[in-house]
């Protein structure tokens, strides 16, 4: 402040004003001339992207972006059918599965080692990679076992026709009432089984395309989208927490198909393992869902399925491919490519 600005605050003016109030608003006066002249950065990135946040208002008709799709953008169309010609590989065992170690491809690989596990000796399975990061389910032999393009697909050839079976809840349904496991016999616990089965086909959209697209693999974070689908996530874990007070089991007293379907989703989410969310969404705060995720994982069947047609994580933990039971002793990442050492 200058000499002159100094002398003219000492005294009061005119109005009775005393000194120190008039040296008050002669500072706020100088503050407020030298924001406008030099605006506080952060004050002005905020007041850009309040200028730049428009809603956004839908065209008359749609149109297909291609680079507006996140993570996905290079794989993501609008039409189906296949992208080039590539036929599938077939294994020596009547079960081939296509597939990928996502929660749904989980479903399926967990399912064939429980039938093994229980002694069926049919089950035995060839697992082939399909890597949908790569747009391979758009080729033309998977788009015949699958007109969706969506893993896991099976094609069971112990019967004279193959069979063609796609959709993991269909996969599921089709190897239990093939192998007479994993769902029960009596026709109210086999309803009970069945309506949760169904419950996570209906559920798991919500939890994967909504919550964990919008939280983890959209190219931008947006709060309503967020807000919106973690609240639909946490409903659905007290959905989940509320049955499994009353029963150890997703259908009741006995471990089902019911357990295999939700778990790769709601289990792997509560052991962090799923979007890097456990924290964001709580999930300590369901405890029955804890200790039940925790009983699953520690089957050794449930082991070995989350390793198959799996290209990520610990190479001790990965089997690309399986086609054999010693496959998880032998083949595994880390003896196939072992790390360098020094």
């Amino acid at each position: 402040m200058s000499a002159v600005a100094r002398g003219a605050v000492h005294h009061a003016d005119g109005r009775g004003r005393p000194a120190a109030m008039l040296e008050g608003m002669f500072r706020a006066t100088l503050v407020a001339a030298r924001g406008a002249c030099f605006p506080d950065p952060a004050d002005e990135r905020n007041r850009t992207m309040s200028e730049d946040t428009t809603p956004y208002t839908p065209p008359r008709k749609w149109t297909w972006n291609r680079n507006n799709g996140g993570k996905f953008a290079g794989i993501n169309r609008p039409v189906a059918g296949p992208t080039h010609d590539k036929a599938l590989p077939v294994g020596r065992h009547p079960l081939q599965l296509y597939s990928l170690a996502t929660p749904n491809g989980v479903k399926a690989t967990v399912m064939l080692e429980e039938l093994l596990e229980l002694g069926h000796a049919g089950a035995e399975y060839d697992a082939w990679l399909i890597d949908i990061y790569q747009g391979e389910q758009f080729g033309s032999g998977f788009v015949a076992i699958n007109p969706n393009s969506r893993i896991p697909a099976l094609v069971d050839r112990s019967a004279k026709q193959p069979q063609r079976v796609f959709e993991s809840g269909a996969i599921l349904l089709h190897l239990a009432e093939k192998f007479g496991a994993l769902l029960p016999a009596d026709s109210a616990r086999r309803s009970e089984c069945l309506s949760w089965l169904f419950w996570q086909v209906g559920s798991a959209p919500f939890l994967g395309g909504g919550f964990g697209h919008f939280y983890a693999y959209a190219p931008e974070k947006l709060e309503y989208p967020i807000d919106r689908y973690a609240m639909e996530a946490k409903r659905q874990l007290d959905v989940l927490d509320r049955r499994l007070a009353e029963s150890p089991y997703i259908a009741g007293g006995e471990y089902s198909i019911a357990d295999i379907a939700i778990w790769p989703w709601y289990g792997a989410l509560v052991l962090g393992r799923l979007y890097d969310a456990a924290t964001f969404l709580q999930v300590r705060d369901y405890p029955h869902v804890q200790r039940w995720a925790q009983r699953i994982d520690a089957r050794p069947a449930v082991q070995r399925g989350r390793m198959v047609n799996r290209p990520w994580g610990d190479p001790a933990g990965q089997l690309r491919e399986r086609h054999a039971a010693s496959d998880f002793d032998l083949h595994t990442q880390d003896k196939l490519a072992p790390r360098a050492t020094n």
